[in-house]
Parts: structure tokens; C-alpha cells; sequence
């Protein structure tokens, strides 16, 4: 350990003052068998301090495959190494200034034990969940109902909470968001899919019930559904439909009511006409899209934003399915697979397929900006591809 005479020695050939340093001397010292792989540094930012300090757990999720992202409770962060010129030093139990107080009376000088070193740390970045594969696995296994061939005999893989962590790279807070979103519900213990067709035979049956018993789409009671269906379906199976095409709502007497959503019951049907089509006349659907949906419900093609694309341009005018959740993950990937498709897009033809790629406080136009150029087309503008596109 130097002594003081020595570090004022020191002091005096770099040119400093000592009157112009704090009085707290640390003298470092590496400890045995140091390493530079001993540690990994991470950057964290004050949430996700005070979320360490608190005693919570952050998660690093991905598959061999996968690039490793780093989970809060209801977060997910991309994980990026930083180099840095500088060489960082592990010190346990280092004091900084503000350790100390302001009027110490001489210089002191600490002995401080190096542990480890590194040029490098890992960055964090917010990004979206990567929750693509979700419905994938889900759908491998779709519920297709209590009787079903398929359910007797089934050998898939079935996933519980803790299970979809260990695959999605995602927050517990978002994999449950998203199985909201793709409708799935736990069935004996495990996140299940219902298989489309079925899932529209039990909301068939619902409206149904509805139209029979002359009720409002704004006040159908769960109880009646569920003893008038439940001989028909299983009762939690009748609910969770309730659940995705209604708002519950509880009334002055306790007793519990659902109110269908229009939009979500009629672009449901729109779904169940389109998936066996590979194009429709446009007009030819609006009109059976109308006659299928529950009487007293309107339809519009608004409803269809993210699910089905119109071709304005070619004669007869048509319409196709085409999902969002299809589209690739990855933005550069998602706008190439869009472009390949058709080579310009107006801003509200192509916004319900790239709204989920937007990051915190990034508008759909700053995105079309970075990934895409402008021109205009018969007074109207249009985006096209900054790059060549396969096709």
C-alpha cells in the first residue's frame, strides 16, 4: 500500500493540486487470480435500479437460436455489449464522495481491493416483447372441443404460464397481454387456442340466443348463456368467447352482463368468409359479409384494418385476408415482405400492418420515413421501398 508522501508525489508529477482534490485517498490493489471474465457489468436505468433494489428478479429469456433479451415484470429489454476505451474496475465496498463528510479534517488514504475488471458492458434497450412464436406453439395444439378425435388423442405439447416464460421472450405482464389478444384461455391447467371454427360455432351460438330471446346486444346475461349453452358447450368456454367479443359489466342487482362489440363480432365473421378464399370480389363479400353477421349489426370495412387488404386497382375490386400476425417479427423484414407484396402503399392502407413495430413514442411517420420513400401518385402520396425488393 503507498504511503501518503508517496501519492503527494505522484500528485506533484500530474501537475494537481492537492488542495483541489477530495480528502479521501483510495490506493487499488488487484486480488488474487483476477479475471476479466470473472463479471459481467450491466447499465441499468433508475427504474430498473429501484426494481433491483426492491428485491425483484430480472430475467434473461431466449433459445439457443434467439438473441438473449433481459425481462422485468413488465418489460422487455434488448441486450447489447458496449465496449468502452476505459477499463472498468469491480471494487466491493468502494466508498464514493458523497460517502463520506464534507469537513474531514486531513487526507486519508483507503486500501481498496480490485475483484475484477472488464472493457466491455452490457447495454439495455426497450424493445417490443417477441411474442410471434406464441400462437405458434398454441396453435400446434388448437382446442378443437371436449369431444374432438383430436383431443382424445393427442400427444402435442401443452404449456402452462410458467412454461410459455421459458419460450417467449417476453414479461410475465406482456405473455399474458398477448394470450389475451390471441384469445387463449387455460384449459385444466394449460394455455389453450381455441380451434377458429369452434370458437365461432360457440359465438354462434350465443348470438343465436340472442336473437331468440329478443335481447340487446348491450344486455346479454351470463347466467341465462351459460344455463340455456351449457348442455351444448362447456360453461367456462361459453364465458371466455363472452370475454373476447364483449365488455362484462356488472348491474344495480349484481347480476353479470356482457356487451358484444360490434367491430369484433362482425370482423370475426369477416375472417371466418375470407379463410378459405384466396381473393373475393369486393362487392360480392360486403354483401354475404352483411347477410352473416347477427341481424341488427352493421358491417364496414374499417372493422377489417390489420386483417384483410382491399385491391382498389384491379377490376372487379377484391379483398383478401392477410394478418398482421402473419407478418414477420422484425421491422427491415416486415417492410420487404409488405413492399414484395405491392410495390406502393398509401399511409392508411399500410398503417394497421406496421402500428406494432412502433417503439415508445414513435409515430407511424417517423417509421415510413426511416423504412420508406415518398412520391405521389395521382395527387395522393405513397410509400415505396428504399431498397431493391425480391420478388
Amino acid at each position: 500500500m503507498r504511503t501518503l508522501d508517496e501519492v503527494h508525489a505522484t500528485l506533484q508529477i500530474a501537475k494537481l493540486n492537492v488542495d483541489d482534490l477530495k480528502p479521501v485517498i483510495h490506493c487499488l490493489s488487484f486480488g488474487e487470480n483476477v479475471s476479466s471474465g470473472d463479471y459481467c457489468l450491466m447499465e441499468l436505468d433508475e427504474t430498473l435500479c429501484k426494481h433491483i433494489e426492491a428485491g425483484k428478479s430480472l430475467v434473461i429469456r431466449g433459445d439457443k437460436d434467439e438473441h438473449a433479451v433481459l425481462c422485468s415484470e413488465d418489460k422487455t429489454y434488448d441486450l447489447k455489449i458496449a465496449d468502452t476505451s476505459n477499463l472498468l474496475l469491480f471494487i466491493p465496498d468502494c466508498k464514493t464522495p458523497d460517502h463520506f463528510p464534507e469537513d474531514l479534517p486531513c487526507q486519508n488514504l483507503i486500501p481498496s481491493r480490485i475483484s475484477g475488471f472488464s472493457n466491455c458492458y452490457w447495454e439495455l434497450r426497450r424493445c417490443r416483447p417477441k411474442v410471434k412464436k406464441l400462437k405458434k406453439l398454441l396453435m400446434d395444439n388448437a382446442y378443437e372441443g371436449p369431444d374432438s378425435e383430436n383431443e382424445r388423442n393427442s400427444t402435442e405439447q401443452m404449456y402452462s404460464t410458467d412454461d410459455l416464460l421459458e419460450r417467449i421472450q417476453a414479461s410475465k405482464q406482456e405473455l399474458l397481454n398477448q394470450l389475451q389478444v390471441i384469445h387463449a384461455c387455460k384449459i385444466e391447467g394449460y394455455w389453450r387456442i381455441l380451434e377458429f371454427d369452434y370458437e365461432m360455432k360457440i359465438m354462434g351460438h350465443i348470438t343465436q340466443l340472442v336473437d331468440s330471446e329478443s335481447w340487446s346486444f348491450s344486455k346479454v346475461p351470463l347466467s341465462v348463456c351459460l344455463e340455456e349453452l351449457g348442455p351444448l358447450e362447456p360453461k367456462e368456454l361459453i364465458e371466455h368467447c363472452l370475454n373476447c367479443y364483449g365488455k362484462r359489466y356488472t348491474a344495480e342487482a349484481g347480476e353479470i352482463y356482457f356487451s358484444l362489440n360490434e367491430d369484433k363480432v362482425c370482423r370475426a365473421t369477416a375472417q371466418m368468409l375470407l379463410q378459405n378464399a384466396v381473393k373475393f370480389n369486393l362487392s360480392e363479400f360486403q354483401e354475404v359479409w352483411q347477410q352473416s353477421v347477427p341481424e341488427g349489426m352493421t358491417t364496414r370495412l374499417d372493422q377489417l384494418k390489420g386483417l384483410a387488404l382491399v385491391d382498389r386497382s384491379s377490376r372487379p375490386e377484391t379483398i383478401f385476408l392477410l394478418k398482421v400476425e402473419d407478418l414477420p417479427e422484425d421491422t427491415q423484414e416486415r417492410f420487404n415482405c409488405l413492399f414484395g407484396m405491392r410495390e406502393k402503399w398509401t399511409e392508411e392502407a399500410v398503417a394497421p400492418y406496421i402500428r406494432d413495430l412502433c417503439g415508445e413514442k414513435q409515430t407511424i411517420g417517423a417509421l415510413l420515413t426511416k423504412y420508406a420513400r415518398t412520391s405521389m401518385q395521382n395527387g395522393v402520396k405513397v410509400y415505396n421501398s428504399r431498397r431493391p425488393v425480391a420478388t
